[in-house]
């Protein structure tokens, strides 16, 4: 009956975090309803838990890949390329300003 209502409870969870207050709760109806120990139900909360948080950690890790394989399809640069380029235009005016001829680097002739 007990791994029933184990089942039970992953399912329902999936990937959804308990919180320590919710957590509790439960600890104390199951203790009460399926006449189980302290330390059972601990036991139980603590793997709930745990799964809880492999389980969003695992569901942000594909949401961020879904997301950059989209922007890939879209054309869109990363953060890192659009501050790279930021930095080298703006040094690129700071010489301009100065009326200083940059040498020309590999990277930007390649287009």
């Amino acid at each position: 009956m007990f791994e029933l209502f184990e089942k039970a409870v992953l399912t329902a969870l999936g990937a959804a975090a308990l919180t320590q207050k919710k957590g509790e709760e439960m600890l104390q109806e199951m203790k009460s309803r399926y006449k189980i120990s302290e330390e059972e139900g601990r036991a139980f909360l603590e793997r709930i838990q745990e799964m809880a948080r492999t389980g969003q950690q695992r569901s942000a890790e594909m949401a961020e890949a879904e997301v950059k394989k989209a922007l890939d399809r879209m054309g869109m640069v990363s953060r890192e390329d659009f501050d790279r380029l930021e930095r080298r235009v703006r040094a690129l005016e700071a010489l301009q300003v100065q009326n200083v001829t940059p040498e020309p680097e590999n990277e930007c002739l390649e287009s």
